[in-house]
């Protein structure tokens, strides 16, 4: 049977604007998705469907197919089995359909696969998600009412304990699951039912503002980053102009040249090489007279015709795998460094082909903090590899 991953993904969001493509630890919320969806390797189709053409640029950019939904299912009303329904009206090829929420940026490719061998080995109609909770309920008393609240799931004579409690199960919204004869009859759940508890700490949904800056922080230490494990950056290469500097070059009339730099992003090198994380500088242009008045101590190559020769050269010489050497860069020629190095990055004011193919994305543009922020991703990330080799 042909298995579909479906993410829809609404251009009108009335908590956050666009929130299936603000960036969530410098990638797209829905590219957290995508990229579990695709490495999970159970689907055989993957889309995204949407009515906003920003959303299906970026669908594309991680791989999904695209399928334009119609104003009618688009509507603030629209709920999601009307989206999925009018997808499966055009896709008469789909049987299952694994409709993925966008605002679940934790999820993993192993829950994908245990999911799709319910469905398909084990026979079930629909699967969909759920977390374990430990909390107590009360019934909801209205203002006016001279009523008691009264205890729905507790004893408060003998409350329990944590330890002694399994807890209860929820949605937690983050996949259902369903066979197309049940879609058709107006169904997400039914038919042979069954759950898939995911792990709490995987177990992220996205709805207001206020919960953006602690997903953040959750997807950073529970997040999926791909499918070769994290190593830590012992190398960080970066493009001066656009990312060290803003780009702009000022000549004064005796001929001289001036750049402007952020002193955050000099703090951000001097941290990255207290972690023992080597600092190197690239430039197409003879820019050596700036780097020696900027005093940074970093090896440097300028003049370069080649970034991505020069770069594979230091990462041979220092003997790192790809995964150990980071790159920050902002223009067309930094492009294929930044498919090769197993971190990447790019300030706010890239161009559009490198921000495409980084990784991390800043909040900051280029010679205004990106260079520090991009260090504090790194120690985020490293954060998140000790963590793995403590567990």
């Amino acid at each position: 049977p042909h298995l579909a991953a479906l993410v829809l993904a609404r251009g009108g969001s009335k908590g956050i604007p666009l929130k299936n493509i603000k960036l969530l630890a410098g990638v797209p919320l829905i590219g957290w998705v995508l990229r579990a969806a695709i490495d999970a390797g159970v689907f055989h189709s993957i889309w995204v469907s949407t009515d906003h053409d920003e959303i299906e640029k970026v669908a594309k950019q991680f791989g999904a197919k695209v399928h334009r939904r119609s104003p009618e299912v688009s509507q603030d009303s629209s709920t999601s089995l009307e989206a999925i329904t009018e997808f499966l009206n055009h896709h008469r090829e789909v049987d299952i359909v694994g409709n993925i929420q966008a605002t679940s940026p934790c999820l993993h490719p192993s829950d994908l696969i245990k999911v799709a061998d319910l469905i398909q080995k084990e026979g079930f109609d629909s699967v969909f998600s759920v977390v374990r909770r430990h909390q107590f309920r009360w019934s909801e008393v209205k203002k006016g009412d001279n009523k008691m609240t009264e205890p729905q799931n507790l004893n408060p004579a003998k409350r329990y304990r944590r330890q002694d409690w399994p807890g209860e199960l929820y949605e937690n919204g983050s996949f259902y699951f369903a066979k197309r004869h049940l879609i058709e009859k107006g169904y997400l759940q039914g038919g042979k039912m069954a759950y898939y508890e995911m792990r709490a700490e995987h177990s992220v949904d996205i709805d207001i503002d206020i919960d953006w800056p602690i997903a953040e922080q959750r997807v950073l230490s529970f997040g999926y980053f791909g499918k070769e494990p994290l190593k830590e950056v012992r190398l960080l290469v970066c493009s001066i102009d656009g990312c060290l500097t803003n780009g702009c070059i000022y000549v004064t009339e005796d001929h001289k040249e001036m750049v402007s730099y952020d002193y955050r992003d000099i703090v951000g090198i001097d941290l990255l090489k207290k972690r023992g994380i080597q600092v190197r500088f690239i430039s197409d242009r003879d820019c050596s007279k700036t780097l020696s008045a900027m005093k940074l101590g970093c090896v440097a190559k300028v003049n370069v015709t080649n970034k991505l020769q020069v770069l594979k050269d230091w990462q041979e010489d220092m003997g790192l795998s790809w995964k150990e050497v980071a790159y920050l860069g902002n223009e067309e020629s930094d492009v294929e460094c930044l498919k090769q190095a197993g971190m990447s990055g790019v300030p706010a004011d890239a161009c559009a082909a490198a921000q495409k193919a980084a990784g991390y994305i800043c909040k900051s543009r280029g010679g205004c903090g990106a260079v520090r922020e991009f260090a504090e991703h790194i120690f985020l990330l490293l954060e998140k590899v000790n963590s793995a080799r403590k567990q």
